[in-house]
């Protein structure tokens, strides 16, 4: 952890006392619902890893690393939806028409069906179904010189879905004050996070979620 997110947390205005059983009730709900969805899933997961392998070269899984509660890195799985490439100047998020994307992939991200692998990510205990958006670690590092409180983020595990997602800051941040939008949603989550509004969270997902026209 840099000494600027420790610096962050401890001038942390998120103060709300917790007890240690709504701790274990959010990592049950993680595991059970995880563990739930990796089952009834299955069929998906191998349909989908089917028409990614017969429509372009490449791995069936993208595996990057991220950060995680208190800054740890782990490595994220997702459905793969781009054509293999290397990196030059760092990540750089997809764009509209963006040509490294392929048509299965494109249809996966409109529908974050690429984010399904991440369940598997919740039962390993690195992410919650509920938290803020794991980003690149590239982008932690950009944002958080430009953004106060952005590292605050990593007080929490990251999820598949956030406040931030169902209020309408999912996809591309391509600028400042979208990120800044994001982080916002993000802090009030931590800062009022409940058991409830983790169902709430789900519930609005199943049902707006899950598409964006700011997705690429």
């Amino acid at each position: 952890m840099t000494n600027q997110t420790m610096d962050l947390y401890n001038e942390s205005k998120i103060k709300r006392k917790r007890s240690k059983l709504e701790f274990y009730l959010k990592e049950a709900f993680d595991r059970l619902f995880a563990a739930a969805a990796l089952i009834t899933l299955s069929p998906i997961f191998i349909a989908i890893a089917i028409s990614i392998k017969v429509s372009s070269k490449g791995p069936v899984i993208f595996r990057q690393p991220r950060q995680g509660k208190n800054g740890e890195e782990f490595l994220i799985y997702k459905f793969r939806t781009m054509k293999p490439h290397a990196e030059t100047n760092g990540v750089t998020q997809a764009k509209a028409g963006d040509s490294r994307v392929t048509p299965v992939g494109k249809f996966l991200r409109r529908t974050s069906l690429d984010e399904l692998p991440q369940f598997l990510n919740v039962f390993l205990g690195d992410m919650s179904i509920v938290g803020p958006r794991p980003h690149a670690i590239e982008h932690n590092k950009l944002y958080s010189e430009r953004i106060d409180g952005y590292m605050l983020r990593h007080l929490v595990k990251p999820g598949i879905t956030g406040w931030a997602q169902i209020n309408g800051w999912r996809g591309e941040t391509d600028t400042l004050d979208k990120m800044a939008g994001r982080v916002q949603c993000d802090l009030y989550y931590i800062e009022n996070w409940s058991l409830a509004l983790d169902v709430k969270i789900v519930l609005a997902t199943a049902v707006k979620g899950w598409t964006g026209k700011n997705v690429y």
